[in-house]
């Protein structure tokens, strides 16, 4: 953590992490969905000069909040991040979804009545405090990442454990919100995120695929965001990402800048060579929708063969792994 002061004291704080041979990353990696300064909106440092102090070579964000003065000539690419924006309140937003997509509210208003008339009565958890709720959602969250061939966060030991941990801070403007959403007593879907005293951040959805049909997913949205709302929260940050249905929930957006940052050296040359055009191929991509859609069934595609050719565990064992792993 860089403590910058103007010498009258404490003017802002810069998150980082330093990786090898000095390249930097944001606090917590590809975790982090906004980064940048923590200082008031005007303050403007040169970036260099700040690397330097921190000693790094490069710095590389993906999520940099828009915009600060200190970074801005350094952004290479902005995109929008979707919000649910309930500061008008929850019945406004609901208007705006249904003038956003009338078919596609009716469509999950239908799902939701017969998930609940053909499963059990819906109820919605908010808040969960049960570990065995969360090692739920996390398993689903780990089939879902290996089915649809994506690396497997949780995975890696230091994800699951903090996790674990955001759930269990509770403080009045920081902790973990963790909604489970029950057809009787089964649950079906479920997030867990992050939040502020006035913004639900969106980190980890999953539902179980058994229910599919009924796109437990989209039901629990609509659901957690009335929760959210009258918890008295202003926002849900969805994040910036390819999925369909942000853009007929959002009633907003924020905006987060992708770039890099760096100092002449070798390190930053050979850094340029391995991230740049993959950045680049990526962001190509992601504005051609029918080039998303083929990446993700290539991908999809992938994980069904990989998932064909391990062998099966056993519940107790998947429940363990996404538990302790």
């Amino acid at each position: 953590m860089a403590v910058i002061s103007d010498g009258a004291g404490i003017a802002g704080f810069f998150p980082y992490e330093r990786h090898s041979f000095g390249i930097g990353k944001p606090l917590g990696g590809f975790l982090t969905t906004c980064h940048g300064l923590i200082a008031t909106p005007e303050l403007k440092l040169d970036a260099k000069t700040l690397l330097r102090a921190c000693k790094l070579s490069v710095f590389d964000f993906d999520h940099l909040v828009a915009g600060q003065p200190t970074f801005a000539p350094y952004e290479q690419d902005v995109r929008p991040a979707p919000v649910m924006d309930f500061t008008s309140g929850f019945e406004a937003w609901i208007d705006q979804v249904k003038a956003n997509s009338p078919k596609n509210l009716k469509t999950v208003r239908y799902k939701e009545r017969k998930l609940g008339r053909e499963q059990g009565e819906l109820r919605l958890a908010w808040a969960s405090a049960d570990p065995e709720v969360l090692r739920t959602l996390l398993a689903w969250k780990s089939d879902q990442y290996r089915r649809t061939g994506r690396v497997d966060r949780f995975a890696q030991p230091w994800i699951v454990e903090l996790t674990e941990m955001m759930h269990a801070e509770k403080s009045s403007d920081f902790g973990g919100v963790l909604t489970m959403l029950y057809a009787g007593d089964v649950p079906v879907a479920g997030h867990f995120g992050l939040r502020t005293a006035t913004t639900l951040v969106g980190w980890f959805p999953a539902y179980d695929t058994e229910f599919a049909r009924y796109s437990p997913g989209i039901v629990h949205h609509l659901q957690m965001a009335e929760a959210a709302a009258n918890d008295g929260l202003h926002m849900v940050d969805m994040g910036k990402g390819g999925k369909e249905y942000k853009d007929w929930l959002k009633s907003g957006v924020l905006y987060v800048a992708e770039g890099r940052i760096s100092r002449p050296s070798a390190t930053a040359a050979v850094h340029w060579i391995g991230r740049t055009p993959f950045n680049k191929a990526r962001t190509i991509v992601m504005d051609r929708p029918s080039l998303y859609k083929a990446a993700d069934r290539v991908l999809k595609g992938f994980g069904r063969v990989r998932t064909s050719v391990q062998p099966q565990e056993s519940p107790n064992v998947v429940k363990e792994a996404s538990g302790a792993s």
